[in-house]
């Protein structure tokens, strides 16, 4: 295999690779953004109610904890499309290959090697409905 095709495949999955790292930082950022307004709100109701500060203090803790589980579930979801669909890719790659050299010497194949192709794409549905099940829930 020449030098240019492995640098094309690996430049593209590490463009696919960067892509899917950016949008869980995005996601981890927005979501600890989102908590922090939250817990300005709080403290200000909490200042207005002259709360202990024990309290306070407690409230902030779970804030804290609920902000890093939920960048974690963009982290985990990221992971979860990123390794299927990069799985995904080489499997129809392979398959694909060993199909289509199949059909070359015999075309009555093509409707028994072409759904073999079809599976292989179904991993990539499958670690997106897997990170659509991490957000979700």
């Amino acid at each position: 295999m020449p030098v240019k095709e492995v640098f094309m495949k690996t430049s593209k999955i590490m463009m696919i690779g960067a892509l899917l790292a950016g949008f869980s930082i995005f996601g981890a950022v927005a979501q600890t953004a989102a908590v922090s307004d939250e817990q300005a709100v709080e403290a200000q109701s909490q200042n207005e109610q002259n709360v202990v500060v024990a309290d306070n203090a407690s409230a902030q803790e779970v804030s804290k904890a609920e902000s890093a589980d939920g960048a974690l579930k963009y982290v985990a979801a990221a992971i979860a499309v990123g390794v299927a669909c990069i799985a995904g890719g080489i499997a129809v790659g392979k398959i694909g290959a060993a199909a289509m050299g199949a059909m070359s010497e015999n075309a009555e194949l093509s409707g028994k090697a072409l759904p073999f192709v079809g599976l292989a794409e179904g991993i990539c549905l499958w670690g997106f409905l897997v990170a659509l099940l991490i957000i979700i829930l």
